[in-house]
């Protein structure tokens, strides 16, 4: 647990100095430049996110806080079948959905993080879906805040982009749930389907 929480420390830290340190931020990059900046906060996170897995793995099983009913996995399956969605928009120029939401990144691990409380009732479960949610929370206020001191352009965007991001989204979405979720954390998304 030691392990997973020094992770989580890592990683959600070096991506909130934007929400709580911006100017120190801006001037840390302007000393060292940007690379460089970002390839440490880089390194940093990457070191943390090896940690959460390690030590998420470390601490399964844990305690149980309370015992998610089986239809609660069809719910997480729908809201990451979103999630994933919202990720790929984050990556895909020119689509519809980062040009209505602003900030699809944010919002699909707001959503992956919610999705996974839901059907996760262990004291591990909690603590790590439930980081990832407070930091999305706070993130996404700050992502608002930042945009309505500035001026946006008009995004352009493109119907066959936008269909490429959902396209997208649910291929790595689908190849994830069946092929790499279980190898990555031993859980079958859908083991409570096949009956």
């Amino acid at each position: 647990m030691i392990i997973l929480i020094l992770g989580l420390v890592l990683f959600l830290g070096i991506h909130s100095i934007r929400i709580f340190a911006d100017p120190w931020r801006t001037m840390q990059t302007e000393k060292m430049g940007e690379q460089k900046w970002k390839g440490i906060c880089s390194l940093i996170a990457l070191f943390g996110f090896i940690l959460i897995i390690y030590g998420y793995g470390q601490s399964s099983p844990s305690f149980t806080i309370w015992s998610p009913p089986l239809w609660t996995w069809h719910i997480t399956a729908v809201l990451t079948l979103i999630a994933f969605i919202l990720l790929a928009a984050a990556h895909v120029p020119k689509n519809g959905i980062k040009a209505k939401v602003k900030d699809p990144m944010v919002l699909g691990v707001k959503t992956w993080a919610l999705a996974h409380l839901i059907s996760n009732g262990s004291l591990v479960g909690i603590i790590l879906f439930g980081s990832f949610l407070i930091w999305a929370i706070l993130d996404f206020k700050s992502c608002r805040r930042r945009r309505s001191n500035s001026l946006n352009a008009p995004t352009e965007t493109s119907l066959t982009m936008t269909i490429a991001t959902y396209a997208i989204g649910i291929a790595v979405w689908f190849i994830f749930a069946i092929y790499l979720h279980q190898s990555l954390f031993g859980i079958s998304p859908f083991g409570y389907f096949a009956y």
